[in-house]
């Protein structure tokens, strides 16, 4: 009997010295901003799956900043990787307000210290290429704190000059959808100050799938609009866990910087959406839970609704649904609370956006064939709300082979009118007040087919670029 007893004490003994060694193991780690659980598990050496199961996280893809994540037992203990040699402590000897046009580069310059003694003295400055007119950082000591005077513009530096961020969202911007960045510099000069790309999601992706583009952005000094949308067999498969999965996804996206997210593409064609459930109430339900998850995560990112396709002919059946009865169903639907802004597409221009009529074409009485038509079906049906364009292009063949028949009606387009209609076009939306953002479709496509893009693109064949003229000329 004393025998028995003193092996199972012997077991208990042995039992707690694990359990203690585990939690001794055990690490934790607050999410930062911009994290996801991929990248924490690269940084400690442990599963997606392991850290899940730690802390009970239902959906790996949405986690929130602040966090306190407990890092299962096996991981290693990350050493810190400065991007900048380690610094001594500093103690700031002043403060500097950013103005327009500076970088971390100048201001150290301007009072004598290292980028690296400046980033060391504001650790909540995380990008270097990234900071604001407006924001107030710390000089280090040895600096000497000499602030502009105020409306002034600091004086040019004999440095390269780095990337200018725009002003948060609000009131006119132009952009244009992009295909690389090779053409930043281009875009800057035409007076864009947002760039678009797309993003196709499949379920189990992570959000930073997304970072790359994000990334480039804000690099080059411009906002980004993601233009998301996912898979419709899979939406098919299971719609409302579709719905909550794309909206836990996107909701990752704006944690991680995304100035704007565009819910979805031409949902009202069964291209984008699958035949049978194609209606402005099935959309508005994923809009719902897109919003709730964006905002969650970051209340600065602007939801946009997914720019149906301007479309006649279709009525509305389990192959579309024409753009305005299905924005009708959205607006009965109630998807004017779930939006920021009203997703348009204008991309069938023939005639001059000032042009109501005389389209040359069979169906010339048709909306969507004229910009203000177009404008005022929009605004009518969710009055109140902005308009976002995120695609406005006009499509001309010259310089290619002939058009693909579906896009013949602009065989006769010129480049010159391309150019000239653009520009028109970003006067009348910058002088209406119910235009928030006027992203042209677009910059840099090489692409010529079935879907001949290249023939929208701005930048022509031969490198050339009229419109990015008139696009300039057409702001202030």
């Amino acid at each position: 009997m004393a025998r028995t007893l003193k092996a199972a004490l012997f077991l208990i003994v042995l039992l707690a010295l694990g359990l203690v060694a585990a939690a001794q193991d055990e690490q934790t780690y607050t999410v930062q901003r911009g994290d996801t659980l991929f990248r924490i598990s690269q940084r400690f050496g442990v599963s997606i799956s392991a850290i899940a199961q730690a802390n009970n996280i239902a959906n790996p893809n949405l986690i929130f900043a602040g966090t306190v994540l407990r890092i299962p037992a096996g991981g290693t203990t990350p050493a810190p990787q400065p991007t900048q040699p380690p610094q001594p402590p500093t103690e700031p000897s002043g403060t500097y307000t950013v103005q327009r046009g500076d970088t971390l580069g100048r201001i150290a310059q301007r009072f004598g210290v290292t980028l690296s003694a400046i980033r060391a003295a504001n650790p909540n400055i995380r990008n270097i290429n990234l900071i604001f007119p407006g924001q107030v950082i710390n000089i280090p000591a040895g600096g000497t704190v000499v602030q502009p005077p105020p409306g002034s513009t600091p004086a040019p530096q004999p440095t390269q000059p780095g990337p200018v961020v725009p002003p948060p969202p609000g009131g006119f911007a132009v952009g244009a959808h992009v295909f690389s960045y090779n053409f930043a510099d281009l875009a800057r000069n035409t007076g864009m100050t947002w760039l678009k790309q797309q993003i196709r999601w499949n379920q189990g992706e992570p959000p930073s799938i997304a970072q790359v583009a994000i990334d480039g952005a804000k690099a080059r000094g411009f906002r980004i609009l993601l233009s998301i949308t996912g898979n419709p067999s899979q939406l098919a498969a299971n719609p409302t866990q579709y719905y909550q999965d794309f909206a836990n996804f996107l909701g990752g996206v704006a944690q991680l910087g995304a100035d704007a997210i565009e819910v979805w593409n031409e949902p009202n064609i069964d291209k984008e959406w699958p035949r049978g459930l194609i209606s402005g109430a099935q959309y508005t339900a994923m809009l719902s839970a897109a919003y709730q998850a964006i905002k969650a995560n970051n209340p600065n990112t602007l939801v946009i609704s997914g720019a149906p396709a301007p479309t006649g002919g279709l009525g509305c059946s389990t192959n579309g649904c024409n753009d305005d009865a299905y924005i009708g169903q959205m607006a009965a639907a109630g998807a004017a609370r779930f939006m920021d802004c009203v997703g348009i597409h204008y991309n069938a221009g023939t005639v001059p956006p000032t042009a109501t009529s005389g389209a040359p074409v069979g169906s010339a009485s048709h909306y969507s064939w004229y910009y203000p038509t177009m404008v005022s079906l929009y605004t009518r049906t969710f009055p109140g709300k902005p308009l976002c364009f995120t695609e406005i292009g006009y499509l001309s063949g010259e310089g290619f082979p002939p058009l693909p028949a579906g896009f013949s009606w602009a065989q006769a387009t010129t480049v010159a009118q391309q150019a000239e209609w653009l520009g028109q076009a970003v006067r009348l939306a910058r002088q209406s007040g119910n235009v928030r953002l006027f992203i042209i479709w677009n910059l840099d496509s090489t692409q010529f087919g079935a879907d001949p893009q290249a023939g929208y693109a701005i930048i022509r064949p031969d490198g050339t670029c009229p419109a990015c003229t008139t696009i300039r000329a057409a702001l202030p």
